[in-house]
């Protein structure tokens, strides 16, 4: 893919023993995170490099980020963080490239407290997720309306990212269904006219995913 490195981030990982120090970089093609605390690590290299990163989330280590603007910040998965290894063939590649993907507690249960995280906000997209995480009686139709209300609250907030465009949305099951009533009783939602399954919209996981536009 074209200029792809421009799309990358940089985690660096120094462990400092009593015989010597050893300095990991690999690089990230994917982060979710608030500050210090990082949400989704996405990164890619060798075997041990990957292996030890992991072993380090686990140990709850603290990793210095590198954005793509070139601004940097140190973060860290805190407690209880889960890893996903995988490897990726490259047809000019003798060996394929481990790969690793780290979650924070907190995204792992996500909807949770009141608080939802989203690679990107796309309104379909994110009242169908709300709908799944919360548990909420609600149709497709309503998204508008709803989400509406969610940005007229303030309740939209943009988080640190790469190679996605994250949001956090904080609203709890209780708040969404007096919306809900509310919008009913206004006459501004309605219940579908048919009874039956809901048909929600689909979206693959490689569309989601797919790279933002590098800036000028």
């Amino acid at each position: 893919m074209e200029n792809a490195h421009l799309r990358l981030g940089l985690l660096e990982y120094v462990r400092i023993t009593e015989k010597a120090t050893t300095r990991i970089r690999l690089r990230v093609d994917r982060y979710i995170g608030e500050d210090r605390q990082a949400h989704l690590l996405s990164v890619f290299g060798n075997d041990s490099d990957v292996g030890a990163i992991t072993a380090a989330v686990h140990e709850k280590a603290t990793f210095n980020l590198a954005f793509p603007d070139g601004t940097a910040r140190d973060v860290s998965l805190g407690e209880h963080s889960s890893c996903y290894k995988g490897a990726v063939t490259l047809p000019d590649r003798k060996h394929p490239v481990r790969h690793l993907l780290a979650v924070s507690q907190e995204l792992h249960t996500n909807g949770s407290a009141g608080r939802t995280i989203l690679l990107r906000y796309r309104r379909e997209e994110a009242w169908a997720t709300l709908v799944s995480f919360l548990g909420l009686p609600a149709d497709p139709s309503w998204a508008d309306h709803i989400l509406g209300v969610v940005e007229q609250k303030k309740r939209i907030e943009e988080i640190d990212g790469i190679g996605c465009a994250p949001v956090l949305i904080s609203a709890t099951t209780e708040e969404i269904l007096e919306w809900i009533r509310q919008g009913l009783r206004a006459g501004a939602l309605n219940f579908p006219e048919n009874a039956g399954p809901i048909l929600w919209p689909r979206h693959s996981l490689r569309e989601v995913l797919l790279p933002l536009p590098i800036s000028a």
